[in-house]
């Protein structure tokens, strides 16, 4: 089980294995919904997440896709794409303890802000996953 929620408390939530995918995201609507050069993301079945406190607000950042996030203090909670309704992401950082799923890819890689150091060699993707890789680091 993965707990998390936002920053002041008022949304909360539950996750159960399997995760599907950690990843990275470089993308831009990522950055600018987070403030953040990237984003750490991981994927459940969306049968298992659920809130436990709470009521997210939503955000539609382009078409399909649904961002959910506390209205109160602004976290980015979630992602969830219509092409893929059976999944949804859930950022990493929102866990209480985000050790437990790091990053196994970078996605949008391409997108990367060019002074943004990746000091790994976890694969990377163009742009999602179906994209094609790019050459490890």
């Amino acid at each position: 089980m993965y707990t998390g929620g936002c920053f002041c408390g008022a949304v909360q939530y539950e996750a159960e294995a399997p995760v599907l995918n950690s990843t990275w995201c470089h993308c831009s609507m990522c950055r600018r919904l987070c403030g953040a050069p990237s984003v750490a993301w991981f994927s459940v079945p969306r049968s298992q997440f659920r809130y436990v406190r709470g009521k997210p607000a939503t955000f539609h950042s382009s078409a399909g896709v649904t961002r959910e996030f506390c209205a109160t203090c602004g976290t980015q909670l979630t992602f969830a794409d219509a092409r893929t309704p059976q999944e949804i992401d859930i950022t990493t950082c929102s866990l209480e303890n985000p050790e437990a799923l790091p990053p196994q890819d970078h996605t949008f890689a391409d997108n990367r802000l060019h002074w943004e150091a990746v000091c790994d060699d976890l694969p990377r993707y163009r742009g999602t996953r179906g994209d094609g890789a790019l050459e490890s680091a």
